[in-house]
């Protein structure tokens, strides 16, 4: 997944283009501000022209919430476990992915009802967190975000993770290729 974090309308629009080009469907933009939200709802309609769902990220309270379903979010990522937010996603008709870290986390998030959950941050809890997590929830599926990049992909995911979530390595350009080969192989 590529996350256009703070990168304006018309790069947003170019990157997820070339992620999309590159076979990489999901893409995140985070909303902290106006010109955030409104890159937003032109990442949403130019994946809706491609038929891909695009997600708000940064999501982490009702207004927050409310101004990812107003630019036509598919889904909403938090950087942490807040059953609010994830309840006024879900009520706006948005899955939510939020972040874990323990797991206290991911227990409470599964009684929760969410199979889908966001590691974060991967880089700092390593891959060796996607294994031992993996042992009592099984059936969760990790997105694994922050300092993540192509270099270190390979990692999580051959420990368990099941996405691989990259925002700010992608300020080099040869960084989506790069994980364009990791999913081709």
């Amino acid at each position: 997944m590529a996350i256009l974090r703070g990168m304006g309308t018309e790069r947003s629009l170019e990157l997820a283009d070339t992620a999309w080009d590159l076979g990489i469907e999901m893409v995140e933009v985070p909303i902290q501000g106006p010109a955030d939200e409104e890159a937003l709802a032109a990442v949403v309609r130019a994946g809706r022209e491609r038929g891909k769902a695009v997600g708000a990220g940064t999501v982490v309270d009702a207004a927050t919430v409310q101004a990812a379903s107003r630019a036509g979010a598919a889904f909403t990522v938090s950087p942490g476990l807040d059953l609010d937010v994830v309840r006024a996603s879900e009520a706006a008709g948005m899955p939510s992915l939020p972040g874990v870290a323990t797991a206290s986390e991911v227990q409470i998030a599964q009684k929760s009802g969410l199979t889908w959950l966001k590691a974060f941050p991967a880089s700092v809890l390593g891959a060796e967190w996607f294994t031992a997590m993996h042992g009592p929830f099984p059936q969760v599926r990790f997105v694994a975000t922050g300092g993540m990049h192509a270099r270190n992909a390979p990692d999580m995911l051959a420990a368990g993770a099941r996405v691989v979530a990259v925002g700010s390595a992608l300020a080099d350009a040869d960084e989506l290729p790069r994980l364009a080969r990791i999913i081709e192989n």
